[in-house]
């Protein structure tokens, strides 16, 4: 089952590594990582949550995860010297610390994390690929829920409602359809109260649960 860093790495570590570089703050769909710059630096995931995507050659993006706090983004570029082979979006203001490629490489060396992180990265592989089945097979309904279901997960705020700051053309460029059909699916929702729209965009979730159900009954 995957699991994010600091359950690979353990909390000393996490710590030592976090105090490599200061804390910052980051808006809501402000782009943390961008495909295919070069690896100068890692980012620590204090609080909040991301979205991880790849944009196709026309510019359309797709969602490959969600990611939360306690995770590092963008350190397999960093390992590998390789450009980044997808973008980091947050999907709320987040936290975070950016560390140095040179000073994240030591500390792996230091610390011999480089076998963890290798496997901890195959598992996000496996991750991303059962996320994009899903986006290839499932319903608009399916895949729309399973999106916000994942966004919940990794919020940095828990309990109900919650809102999830992407607007519904975000929404629809993330799970592959149109923002007609993720309209379409969220009709219902809205009027059964499990969710509502937000004025400055973004839905306000108050029955994952339910969502959950109604989705899974249009697969």
């Amino acid at each position: 089952m995957y699991q994010p860093h600091v359950s690979v790495i353990g909390e000393p570590l996490w710590s030592k590594l976090r105090d490599l570089a200061p804390e910052r703050l980051r808006p809501a769909r402000s782009t943390l990582l961008r495909q295919g710059d070069p690896g100068t630096q890692v980012i620590l995931l204090a609080s909040g949550s991301t979205l991880v995507t790849l944009a196709g050659a026309h510019g359309q993006r797709t969602l490959l995860a969600v990611r939360g706090a306690g995770e590092l983004l963008g350190e397999l570029a960093v390992l590998d010297a390789q450009p980044r082979t997808a973008s980091v979006i947050a999907a709320e203001q987040c936290r975070v610390h950016i560390i140095p490629a040179p000073d994240f490489v030591a500390f792996v060396k230091l610390h011999d994390l480089l076998a963890p992180l290798l496997r901890h990265a195959i598992a996000r592989v496996r991750e991303a690929e059962t996320v994009r089945l899903e986006l290839a097979t499932a319903s608009v309904p399916v895949r729309l829920a399973a999106a916000l279901g994942r966004l919940l997960h990794a919020a940095s705020t828990t309990g109900s409602p919650h809102v999830v700051r992407l607007t519904q053309t975000e929404l629809s460029q993330l799970i592959g359809a149109s923002r007609n059909a993720v309209g379409s699916a969220i009709k219902p929702w809205r009027e059964e109260r499990w969710l509502d729209t937000e004025t400055g965009g973004g839905l306000l979730i108050r029955d994952m649960a339910s969502i959950w159900a109604h989705a899974d009954n249009q697969r």
